[in-house]
């Protein structure tokens, strides 16, 4: 879809999309309004959602290895970021819904989605006015669109975004302390509504992180040639920075602890901040001296959960 497309045009929309997100605008008119825009989002963009978005529900099927959904709705779904991530992972998916508002993105990502094998529908639709009518679907999604509406309208988005879900809800925003405090009160309208807690916290408590602390996770992403153009960079890869929440209405297998930071230490001795399944959060230091737990340790990553067994 980027064939042909000059680069310089490209490199001007992808800039003033950054510019909107990093502002956070909420001026009353779609970061993406044209195809230039939409086309801007694939080069720039694309790539570093999906990444996220795919590694927020590998924590969701490890807590739920039982969970495979049948049917998809996406609200706010860009170019289907997640329709790719959620077919990867569970690839039994039958039927998606994907409401988005801009026409722009919309049909870049129905165009897109016609290399699956599976009936995809394409909506347009806007959370905060009225959404069409759609049926309940056992995986929601809501990523990266949280940061486009009004703090008080999230308690009203998260109940329509709820009555949706027959299983699992995932919410999806980046991983800034704006981005937390966002996912902070999505978590408590949910726990409200009686949902369950999948991922990634291990426990239902108030965060136990106290600013200017903040929770979130990476995701190191190759960036490919048009890639590095369009952001004039010279590093081959970016590291995309987010943080979710996924609750459901049934309960999960929620870890001991998870590891909210990268790991620090090396030969002996290795210190994970961690989130911990009381409601506190800390960060121990292991040593060999603790056996099984030192051997997870040592080979842990950020954002990895610490099974009940200490594996």
């Amino acid at each position: 879809m980027l064939e042909g497309q000059p680069l310089d045009g490209l490199k001007r929309a992808a800039a003033r999309l950054s510019s909107r997100y990093r502002q956070e605008l909420r001026d009353g008119s779609f970061h993406i309004n044209d195809s230039l825009a939409a086309k801007a989002y694939l080069a720039a963009r694309l790539p570093a959602t999906y990444a996220a978005i795919r590694a927020a529900y590998e924590m969701i099927s490890q807590a739920r290895p039982d969970f495979a959904p049948e049917n998809f709705v996406d609200i706010g779904a860009g170019p289907g970021s997640a329709l790719w991530a959620a077919t990867d992972c569970w690839p039994k998916i039958k039927s998606a819904v994907m409401v988005e508002a801009s026409d722009a993105i919309r049909n870049v990502g129905r165009h897109l989605s016609g290399r699956l094998a599976l009936p995809t529908e394409w909506i347009d639709g806007n959370l905060i006015k009225v959404l069409p009518k759609i049926a309940p679907a056992s995986l929601v999604t809501i990523a990266y669109v949280l940061d486009e509406i009004e703090p008080h309208q999230i308690d009203a988005s998260i109940d329509k975004l709820w009555a949706l879900t027959l299983d699992t809800i995932v919410v999806i925003e980046p991983g800034t302390p704006a981005g937390w405090n966002r996912i902070l009160a999505a978590r408590d309208r949910l726990l409200s509504n009686g949902a369950h807690l999948i991922a990634p916290c291990p426990h239902a408590s108030d965060c136990p992180l106290a600013r200017p602390d903040w929770c979130h996770f990476s995701r190191r992403v190759a960036r490919s040639k048009m890639h590095r153009l369009v952001k004039d960079a010279d590093v081959p890869w970016e590291d995309e920075k987010y943080i979710f929440v996924a609750a459901s209405r049934f309960a999960g297998e929620v870890p001991q602890a998870r590891i909210i930071a990268p790991p620090h230490g090396s030969g002996g001795v290795i210190r994970l901040k961690l989130c911990q399944s009381d409601g506190t959060a800390g960060e121990p230091t292991f040593s060999k001296r603790d056996g099984a737990t030192f051997k997870w340790a040592r080979r842990a990553n950020w954002g990895d959960g610490q099974e009940r067994d200490g594996q």
